[in-house]
């Protein structure tokens, strides 16, 4: 069973300025599988809040359907297993962090024991342990982040919606959170990640699908996705012409230094560059497939769409 599933997933929106329908979302089919981390991408205003809320039950699609953890979008048994957090977390600023938690775990029905148990993990676990007593008001950017994630996790969910959960985090703190992502991923929780931060998305995510202008234009694994179909060949002891004989077949020859590097597309051209080689007296020192960046990815694609 999907952890998340859309299918012709639209939303407009009345512009009153304009007199006309805004599409936010436009015909949307999304699969997000169990256990994964997926990151949801898109510049500004691409419709990933939009669907966010949609799936949330918070605002209502204009036509197609959406379930979550197997349930139809509202289902108030499935809001219990799922969590949320917004880009921009609003807290009450004179509680301490400990007393924040305290809170919010009391509304999900938690008391005693096995509050004050679940207090004291969440907090080590996003590293706040030493600033449980310190009011949220002396809070950095980055705590408020943490603190956030804590509170995402007070009801066990199965399902983490998590929006821009990295913004404003120092590097160590980004190393950090990624590592929660990973052993959160570990025991089975499965994230829906919205972020412009690609860096942390390329690093934790598996899939990943990218949208612009309410639609979802790719879609798929992020190794896949990333990968440019190049392989770069370092060689070395070739003979200068014989360097000028696999000219012909590599598509990029550098020497560096003693050695040479051989671009080749796809793999029967790099293994026919490497049986030449070998043939030939040289030898194959590494064989790279070469990848291109999420980043990059990212702005050739919402390019591409306009």
């Amino acid at each position: 069973m999907e952890a998340v599933k859309t299918e012709g997933l639209t939303k407009h929106f009345y512009d009153p300025l304009r007199r006309q329908a805004v599409i936010a979302v436009d015909n949307l089919d999304l699969v997000v599988e169990r256990g994964e981390i997926f990151g949801f991408l898109g510049p500004n205003g691409a419709g990933k809040t939009t669907t966010i809320k949609m799936l949330l039950g918070l605002i209502f699609p204009t036509s197609g359907q959406a379930w979550v953890l197997g349930n139809p979008i509202g289902d108030k048994k499935t809001r219990e297993k799922i969590s949320y957090m917004p880009e921009n977390p609003y807290f009450y600023d004179f509680m301490t962090g400990e007393d924040l938690l305290f809170f919010y775990g009391s509304l999900f029905g938690l008391k005693g024991k096995a509050l004050r148990d679940k207090v004291d993990e969440l907090l080590d676990l996003v590293g706040l342990s030493e600033h449980r007593k310190k009011e949220l008001r002396g809070y950095s950017r980055g705590m408020l982040q943490r603190i956030g994630i804590a509170q995402a996790l007070l009801n066990d969910p199965e399902l983490l919606i998590l929006d821009e959960p990295t913004s404003g985090l120092d590097p160590i703190a980004h190393k950090e959170v990624r590592e929660l992502f990973i052993r959160l991923k570990e025991n089975g929780k499965t994230i829906l990640l919205c972020s412009h931060q690609l860096s942390d998305v390329e690093m934790v995510c598996d899939r990943v699908g990218i949208m612009n202008k309410g639609k979802l234009v790719k879609l798929g694994r992020l190794e896949e996705l990333l990968r440019v179909g190049e392989m770069e060949i370092t060689v070395e002891g070739l003979e200068p012409q014989k360097v000028e004989q696999i000219e012909k077949v590599a598509s990029r020859v550098y020497k560096k230094d003693n050695d040479y590097l051989l671009y080749a597309e796809g793999e029967e051209k790099a293994q026919e560059i490497i049986d030449f080689v070998r043939n030939n007296g040289g030898k194959v020192l590494s064989v790279v497939p070469l990848r291109r960046s999420l980043e990059e990815l990212f702005v050739e694609i919402v390019k591409e769409a306009g």
